[in-house]
């Protein structure tokens, strides 16, 4: 990563401009272009630094389900049920614990019943069931990392 990967990162961690040309409200914000600022994002996601660029929508305020969903996975099947799941549209992202339940991801879903229906999908292709654990409350965690 060069100087304005890193001033993009730690600079778009605190949100987007809500505006008439946010790139160039960025760009200002860092000391550079906006055509650089959009070269440099689709760049970072490109190379996989970034792996999305783009709103966090509350889905229950919208009418839909969002939750955390966990596996039982056997070491040796372990790649193939992470690509099943990997696949679904619904699923933000997946990562291995170590723990019993050792596939953990989070299920976003437009409706409750899309959300049922993306378990019974995922079991379906996986072969093993899916612990659903909806979001009961949500708490604020301010999480910035600094590069």
């Amino acid at each position: 990563m060069d100087e304005l990967d890193r001033a993009l990162i730690n600079t778009l961690q605190g949100g987007f401009p809500i505006c008439e040309q946010p790139y160039a409200e960025v760009a200002a914000r860092v000391g550079s272009d906006e055509a650089a600022v959009i070269a440099h994002i689709d760049s970072l996601l490109q190379r996989g630094l970034l792996s999305r660029f783009g709103p966090m929508y509350h889905a229950e305020q919208m009418g839909g389900a969002l939750s955390l969903a966990a596996m039982q996975i056997p070491p040796d099947d372990y790649e193939r049920v992470a690509t099943v799941v990997n696949r679904q549209p619904e699923v933000a992202h997946n990562y291995e614990r170590n723990h019993r339940l050792n596939m953990w991801f989070v299920l976003a879903t437009e409706t409750p019943e899309g959300q049922r229906e993306a378990i019974a999908r995922i079991e379906a292709e996986a072969g093993h069931p899916v612990y659903n654990m909806p979001k009961i409350r949500e708490y604020f965690v301010e999480l910035k990392l600094q590069v």
